[in-house]
């Protein structure tokens, strides 16, 4: 399934640049300016793109090669392409052969002058010898993908509030068991998380962020609501409390955080995927603090034995109950983020996923009160569960043909072969590249690891630009263009 369609391709401004005087070339082996909106122009010589299409790869000569490019192959050599040998279905079921290109693993001699050619000549190098790693490269732009210290600064002093209440009310003791404990279910959701994310992970910023804002500011909120509730109210029933208000104000406390993280991290929230990411890394917050809180009062009211049937209940048997509701929100504004939609239309649509947390979150809490809780626990919530599962398996896999489609783009101009797109894609592509990349001398998988991440992050910033919401677009595909080309080259060094 794809979310919205192909949008359609965006029209770049009328260049801004005076044209050179009759008779003056540019800069030898330098582009042009890239004007917002358009792919770079390809390298003076060479003929001009096809409007709307990626740009060709610059070319190196051997006396002055580009930037982050590999060398020109010598004449009558074919240029070295990345591509391990493997057979890998593409996007579509066929079988792709990724297999390097003719002449890989064969070094050229070195040319001897005529005083030297009777001497010695070294042997050519029977495999690629090891590489430090990648220099320093150009990085995306930051603005619109990281959060302000000063952000963290408001959420820091509300954790302090937070500290003295747990202090206050369970004792520091029960608050130090809760918080070691609480560590189990959090560490479960993260790993889950990484599985989702794991090949375009999200800015680290954005990632505290999220977690920060639920284990602190969504907590915050509801305890907030609740004080105020029960001055006004009296204490509510726990039916009431669990069905009725829990949903409705933990969810929205925990809504507003991925909402402001699209606001915050717009350049960062390309679509569904990332939504559920986000709105599972808030929702993993919000459960770390209110673990505690459970794991205590159990210790303190009822012993060891409370707390062991609290923390299988809780740690081990729903985990990612909270995570789940509130990647519905998250998956809601990803998918208007997907389509191009401003921040109003991700408020609306935001508003809708959070209907749906909120219902998700009652009937879990339901269906643990009106019967057998492992009863429902078994016939309710673990198929809720697989269902999660199953909506995110289908998520990746249609992230990954968009990714691939991008990536071909690309390939149609000259910057990747078809093998090394079905490589930097698809999962078995993945997974071969990482096995060849695995059998190069110094076990080279972290530059292949860094090759598919650039990849995959230069197909999200190209369907940044489609859908023209992004005024840092083209900056950002200069700069993963020149890391692509640059971790090629280092893969392939002898």
């Amino acid at each position: 399934m794809s979310f919205g369609g192909q949008p359609p391709a965006y029209q770049p401004p009328p260049p801004s640049e005076q044209p050179a005087p009759e008779g003056q070339q540019p800069a030898y082996g330098q582009p042009p300016a890239p004007v917002y909106g358009q792919p770079p122009a390809p390298v003076y010589g060479q003929g001009q793109p096809a409007y709307g299409q990626p740009p060709a790869p610059a070319q190196s000569y051997p006396s002055a090669p580009a930037y982050g490019q590999p060398p020109a192959p010598a004449y009558g050599q074919q240029a070295h392409q990345l591509a391990p040998r493997a057979q890998v279905p593409d996007a579509y079921g066929a079988k792709a052969s990724v297999a390097p290109a003719i002449g890989y693993g064969q070094p050229q001699q070195p040319a001897l002058q005529p005083a030297a050619a009777a001497g010695y000549a070294p042997p050519a190098p029977l495999s690629p010898a090891p590489v430090a790693g990648v220099p320093a490269l150009p990085m995306p732009v930051r603005k619109g993908r990281s959060v302000s210290v000063w952000v963290f600064g408001v959420l820091g002093f509300v954790m302090l509030a937070l500290i003295a209440y747990f202090a206050m009310f369970l004792g520091t003791g029960a608050s130090v068991v809760g918080l070691i404990l609480a560590f189990v279910p959090l560490g479960i959701v993260l790993f889950g998380v990484r599985l989702i994310d794991r090949w375009e992970p999200e800015p680290k910023s954005l990632v505290i962020f999220a977690l920060a804002w639920g284990a602190i500011a969504a907590i915050g909120i509801a305890l907030l609501f609740d004080l105020l509730l029960t001055l006004a109210a009296g204490r509510p029933d726990d039916f009431f409390s669990a069905v009725i208000q829990a949903p409705l104000i933990e969810e929205i406390g925990k809504g507003l955080g991925v909402f402001l993280i699209y606001v915050i991290g717009r350049r960062a929230f390309d679509g569904p995927v990332d939504g559920v990411v986000y709105g599972a890394l808030v929702g993993a917050g919000f459960a770390f603090t209110e673990n505690i809180q459970y794991f205590g009062v159990s210790l303190v009211n009822g012993g060891a034995g409370e707390l062991t049937i609290t923390f299988i209940l809780r740690g081990l048997l729903s985990p990612f109950a909270h995570a789940m509701f509130t990647a519905l929100t998250g998956f809601a504004i990803g998918l208007a983020a997907r389509r191009g939609a401003i921040v109003a239309g991700a408020l609306g649509a935001g508003a809708l996923g959070l209907l749906g947390a909120m219902a998700l979150h009652a009937f879990w809490n339901g269906s643990s009160m009106l019967g057998d809780f492992f009863t429902l626990y078994l016939t309710a919530q673990i198929p809720l569960f697989l269902g999660f599962i199953f909506a995110i398996v289908a998520l990746r896999r249609a992230e990954a043909r968009l990714t691939q489609r991008r990536l071909e783009d690309y390939a149609a101009a000259g910057w990747f072969t078809k093998e090394e797109v079905v490589m930097l894609a698809t999962p078995a592509g993945r997974k071969a590249g990482m096995q060849w990349a695995r059998g190069l001398r110094g076990d080279r998988r972290k530059l292949m690891r860094s090759f598919i991440k650039d990849a995959t992050e230069l197909a999200a910033v190209r369907q940044r630009a489609i859908n023209g919401h992004d005024a840092y677009a083209a900056a950002d595909e200069q700069s993963l263009l020149a890391r692509t080309r640059a971790t090629r080259a280092h893969l392939l060094a002898y």
